[in-house]
């Protein structure tokens, strides 16, 4: 089984890129999903968390993930060395920042500036979700683009799908 955690912001998408990656990971056949969120005060702006399970036999397990094959930061205020200790012993987190991580478990991608060029706003969700396949492989661009198109209105396409090939591009470097 695949675990992911995302870490947010109420407001940021979290919650959306763990059902848009659970709905490209389900294009195949035989695979199994569960993606579900964990939140406290419902508010724009506070910390909230998602989780994203993928695996090809049904999942029984419905509790928080302990240990993640990748935890996602759509905000870099949420990050701290002690994310480490939420990874599996390959795990790898994947991090929206501008700044340098001198750690080679931390993969730095700056969502903001690809989300403001194609966007227009500071949501960051499917950005991330570009950079995932590109490091993860545990889905593939053409799966992303097909979740997207199934799963955001039309008016959205366009921008998101830019958004999510620039971030493909450039955590695939």
């Amino acid at each position: 089984m695949k675990e992911i955690i995302w870490h947010g912001r109420g407001g940021q998408g979290a919650f959306t890129a763990a059902r848009l990656l659970g709905e490209a990971y389900s294009l195949r056949e035989n695979t199994f999903v569960l993606a579900f969120p964990s939140f406290g005060p419902e508010r724009r702006g506070a910390p909230i968390r998602a989780f994203t399970k993928l695996d090809t036999k049904p999942i029984g397990n419905r509790s928080e993930i302990a240990k993640a094959d990748y935890s996602i930061f759509l905000d870099d205020t949420l990050f701290s060395e002690q994310a480490l200790d939420e990874l599996k012993p390959d795990g790898k987190i994947l991090l929206n920042t501008k700044a340098k991580i001198d750690n080679e478990r931390v993969i730095t991608i700056d969502g903001d500036s690809i989300a403001e060029k194609y966007l227009g706003l500071p949501i960051t969700n499917t950005i991330l979700l570009g950079a995932l396949a590109a490091v993860s492989r545990i889905i593939t661009l053409d799966d992303l683009t097909e979740a997207v198109k199934q799963s955001m209105p039309p008016r959205l396409h366009e921008k998101n799908l830019a958004a999510v090939r620039a971030a493909y591009e450039e955590a695939g470097k």
